[in-house]
């Protein structure tokens, strides 16, 4: 079967041209990681690992599963067009080879293989010529999709799609007219020798009826190869680079490789994953509210590809973790974010005003926090309750102490909360506590991620629900309906979900609001943005205040001392702290504990 035309050139031109430059880049990453996760990569190809890599690349990178869990619409466009046309390339291989018989194939013999081979009049053509216009027009559903979210993206259920640079419309608008050209060609050859299926016969032989087909048809084929060569030779400097980056990705992270807190290879392997699909543009609190999209992800990442990261651009970010929360690629978001900001800022402070103490010894460390004892009621509620329940407790920070660090990291200076971290370590591990509880959902975020504690790391609501169950404590149940914030460092941060609503249907009856668990709001109030003024933190906090009544709840619980003194400033319904709920909702339990309880017998 002759396979050669002057008109494959183009695309033999950006296929090339495609590989040359991906796999230069990937060699330059791969050469200047640690070689420690060299080693990685290296392990992880002769191990079992891989078929986990295999696995994921087709359900993510090819199904597309974390797009079809946001939004299952966008997930079938991204599917049809990423899936459609690996199938139209595995199943145009094999008929290619089938007809061809040479014993090796050129890369474009699937691609043109309807213009090169005319007779395909064999037992297994039928199936072919179905197939392959079926899988054609699967991918034109795709197109037509995508065409339709360019023009109406809230159909879509998206308010705010990415903007585009030129190498971006160059490669959107080859992809675009790639697959209606080969439609376009494919029934243009059919019109001619009828060798095509039930979608290219059908269309060559209405085409053949008014038009000189065969004067035609090597045009088309022309066009069809030039539209994917200049898709090719674009994908490199385009949006479109996450498609081969993310798979790289995936097979690195498979492998153990994970971000750090400096700029690496991997950071930047990342940042080239990214598809910008608008997703976190539409799941951004300060695009929605604010009407400001430039601080969304995709378009700070874009920046940091093209190495021209602004500063306001890096501190203007709540790091409430949303956008994190679904981005379809799973990149480390505020951790780029985190990392440029300390390429930003000074690092370190003088800490010797701290004075390391000498705590007393008891089973249970209580860490306020500084913003619980800016919001003094929640501290008393635990002690009220630590008090009843007959803990042994000892009270780490009630003089004071020093910050927990987490809002310096948050700032980007990390060697300042590392001093910070190091002085609170010490001060609790003096204690010689077993269990640490906090009632800040922010300290609690950094003692789990950051501290490398040897004991157990509560929050209050964990702590208190495991005093419930194991008796120590009994809750009079009122009728009272409320609705439970889940503030981010605890949940999307932490992924403490259950355990506050758990703890909460003791005491009073729970409404949804939607915006629940990993898909709650930021109240605004971040100490993550040192940008927002405090008007535009009250317009954010508005704007939760109007989901948060959907439903008309009595009350807000929330379980962070930040989010409360932020939702008091527009509160319809008084907002309370979980432990304020149930400190006032406590009884003495019928057989009061020891005071001198094992912590594994306190605490569950």
């Amino acid at each position: 079967m002759n396979s050669f035309d002057i008109f494959v050139l183009p695309f033999a031109i950006g296929l090339y041209t495609l590989l040359i430059v991906f796999f230069a880049k990937v060699f330059d990453w791969i050469k200047h990681l640690p070689v420690g996760d060299r080693r990685k990569i290296g392990r992880g190809i002769r191990s079992r690992k891989l078929f986990g890599v295999v696995k994921e690349i087709f359900l993510e990178s090819l199904i597309h599963r974390r797009i079809f869990k946001v939004n299952p619409l966008l997930g079938y466009m991204h599917m049809s067009l990423a899936f459609g046309w690996f199938l139209l390339i595995v199943l145009g291989a094999a008929e290619s080879k089938i007809y061809g018989r040479d014993l090796l194939n050129t890369p474009w013999d699937p691609i043109f293989f309807k213009y090169f081979k005319h007779d395909t009049n064999e037992f297994h053509s039928a199936f072919f010529n179905f197939t392959m216009d079926f899988l054609l027009l699967f991918v034109l559903s795709g197109v037509f999709l995508a065409y339709l979210k360019r023009i109406y993206a809230r159909l879509f259920g998206l308010k705010k799609t990415t903007k585009h640079i030129f190498f971006d419309r160059l490669a959107i608008i080859s992809l675009w007219l790639i697959f209606p050209l080969r439609l376009l060609a494919e029934s243009l050859t059919s019109g001619i020798y009828h060798n095509g299926g039930f979608l290219t016969d059908g269309l060559g032989s209405f085409l053949a009826g008014f038009m000189p087909v065969g004067h035609l048809e090597y045009t088309a084929w022309w066009l069809y190869s030039l539209s994917v060569g200049a898709f090719f030779v674009a994908l490199p400097y385009s949006r479109y680079m996450h498609i081969p980056t993310e798979i790289l990705l995936i097979a690195m992270r498979r492998f153990g490789i994970k971000t750090t807190t400096t700029f690496t290879n991997f950071s930047q392997i990342e940042v080239y994953s990214c598809p910008r699909c608008g997703i976190c543009i539409d799941k951004c609190q300060m695009t929605s509210a604010l009407g400001n999209e430039k601080p969304a992800s995709v378009y700070f990442l874009n920046t940091i590809r093209a190495q021209k990261v602004k500063p306001g651009l890096s501190f203007d970010c709540m790091i409430c973790g949303r956008c994190e929360q679904y981005c379809p690629v799973g990149i480390s978001l505020m951790n780029h974010r985190l990392v440029q900001r300390n390429k930003l800022i000074s690092n370190g402070y003088n800490f010797q005003f701290l004075k390391n103490g000498i705590p007393e010894k008891a089973r249970i460390a209580y860490y306020a926090g500084c913003m619980t004892h800016l919001t003094p009621s929640i501290e008393k509620a635990m002690i009220k309750i630590l008090e009843k329940a007959g803990t042994d407790f000892v009270f780490i920070d009630k003089d004071g102490g020093a910050c927990c660090g987490r809002p310096m990291m948050l700032s980007g200076n990390f060697e300042g909360a590392e001093k910070l971290i190091e002085f609170n370590r010490n001060n609790i591990l003096k204690s010689c506590a077993d269990i640490l509880v906090t009632s800040c959902a922010i300290c609690y975020k950094v003692f789990k991620s950051n501290y490398d504690l040897p004991l157990k790391v509560l929050h209050h609501s964990e702590f208190i629900l495991e005093l419930v169950k194991s008796g120590k404590i009994n809750i009079n149940k009122s009728g009272l309906r409320a609705v439970y914030h889940d503030p981010c460092e605890l949940g999307r941060g932490s992924k403490v979900y259950e355990e506050p609503r758990e703890l909460l249907s003791h005491a009073l009856e729970l409404v949804s609001t939607g915006y629940d668990r990993e898909n709650a709001l930021c109240c605004g109030g971040s100490l993550g943005n040192i940008m927002l003024g405090y008007e535009e933190k009250n317009k954010i906090n508005a704007a939760v205040w109007k989901e948060m009544m959907v439903n008309d709840p009595e009350m807000l619980v929330t379980a962070c001392p930040l989010c409360k003194k932020t939702f008091n400033k527009n509160a319809p319904v008084p907002v309370r702290d979980i432990a304020e709920i149930i400190a006032d909702a406590v009884q003495i339990s019928p057989v009061k504990p020891n005071h001198q309880l094992a912590p594994e017998q306190i605490a569950g």
